[in-house]
């Protein structure tokens, strides 16, 4: 379907911004249109939106080919908004998920992180054991098969002995929060989300993967909310494993070596 069938309003303007359309509709509202398998990802922000917790754009209409949101405000990262940001976090992944695996209610199976299918199967047993299975395993054959990783290199990743920490019930991940999917305005909005049942621990890593404004202060007003286990920064590079493994895959370059690196 088009924008306006979606919408029931004209577009009076359009303008592209990579993947994505914004569009000024004749109420002179402005949306962004985004066209493909987009069926996760319209489950994955009603449900984050259902958390009433981070800012996230609205849902104006949605089929198999097209997604329409409203468009975010444009602004700058602050202190205030990104202490904010940290607490309202805390509250989305407290909001929770059935199962590690999980996918958005009335959402499909398959999705996608980036240009890479990503399937969420909802399993019982630790976290452990599902992103390793799920998530690690899956990337890690594919980088090797791209040539990103050697199979000597792809055997250390799993050898590797990893302490996951304490066990913790699957929260509410908006699941690829690395800083291009953060906005701000007078606060932080997500966006593309490719929310699943996870730990909560692997947002706050991909956060600190390619930097984010105020990051510090994210972190510091999430702990507070919502105090860390002990020794969550040393698992940082754990968390981040299976985003590298992604990139190594879409990308090769170095994101094998730094995936051996997180880990190793």
């Amino acid at each position: 379907m088009s924008v306006e069938s979606l919408t029931g309003h004209a577009v009076v303007g359009t303008r592209s911004l990579g993947s994505v359309e914004r569009c000024t509709l004749d109420d002179g509202r402005e949306v962004v249109a985004k066209r493909g398998d987009v069926a996760a990802e319209a489950a994955g922000l009603r449900w984050l939106a259902a958390a009433d917790a981070v800012a996230v754009p609205e849902v104006l209409g949605a089929d198999d080919g097209c997604l329409v949101t409203a468009a975010v405000p444009s602004g700058s990262a602050s202190r205030e908004a990104a202490e904010a940001f940290g607490r309202s976090l805390a509250a989305l992944h407290a909001a929770g998920a059935p199962a590690f695996g999980a996918p958005p209610p009335g959402g499909p199976a398959d999705a996608w992180i980036g240009g890479a299918p990503m399937r969420n199967d909802p399993v019982e047993g630790p976290w452990l054991d599902w992103y390793l299975a799920d998530r690690v395993q899956p990337y890690l054959r594919s980088a090797v098969d791209r040539g990103a990783l050697s199979a000597s290199d792809a055997s250390r990743i799993e050898n590797a002995s990893v302490d996951p920490g304490p066990a913790e019930p699957p929260a509410r991940l908006h699941g690829d929060l690395w800083s291009g999917n953060v906005l701000w305005s007078d606060r932080a909005w997500v966006i593309d989300p490719t929310a699943h049942g996870g730990h909560r621990e692997t947002d706050l890593a991909m956060l600190a993967l390619f930097g984010l404004p105020h990051l510090e202060t994210v972190l510091a007003a999430y702990d507070e909310a919502a105090p860390l286990a002990d020794g969550w920064r040393d698992r940082v590079g754990l968390h981040q494993l299976f985003p590298l493994l992604v990139h190594a895959t879409l990308f090769g370059g170095g994101y094998g070596d730094a995936a051996l690196r997180a880990v190793t």
